[in-house]
């Protein structure tokens, strides 16, 4: 997984960036935390400052959702990856996200 080179690219290579691939449990705990919501998450992202982040990919989430958006699992989460890298710059959802994400996927061949 690329994730180290999408990092650099997208944020830059002073970032500090952790991820964190919880437990389906886990996932479930904190999607009811932050986001009201009882189901599993495939993502979550935490800007905790300028330089700083936290992402959060549920695996198995991740692999049985894969299929779904037409994508090999392998590329599902570098997608994954990528949405959660463009949040932490402070991208919402919408058309601007969407090309942002299309951009990246190509330059990393998914």
């Amino acid at each position: 997984m690329p994730f180290l080179e999408l990092k650099n690219a997208l944020l830059g290579k002073k970032y500090e960036l952790s991820l964190v691939f919880p437990t389906l449990k886990e996932s479930i705990e904190l999607h009811t935390a932050w986001k009201n919501k009882s189901n599993p998450v495939n993502i979550l992202s935490f800007p905790l400052d300028d330089n700083e982040g936290e992402i959060f990919i549920t695996l198995s989430k991740a692999r049985s959702e894969a299929r779904k958006y037409g994508r090999t699992y392998h590329n599902h989460l570098i997608f994954l990856f990528i949405h959660g890298c463009l949040h932490l710059k402070g991208m919402v959802h919408g058309d601007k996200m969407e090309e942002a994400e299309k951009f990246w996927c190509s330059k990393f061949f998914i």
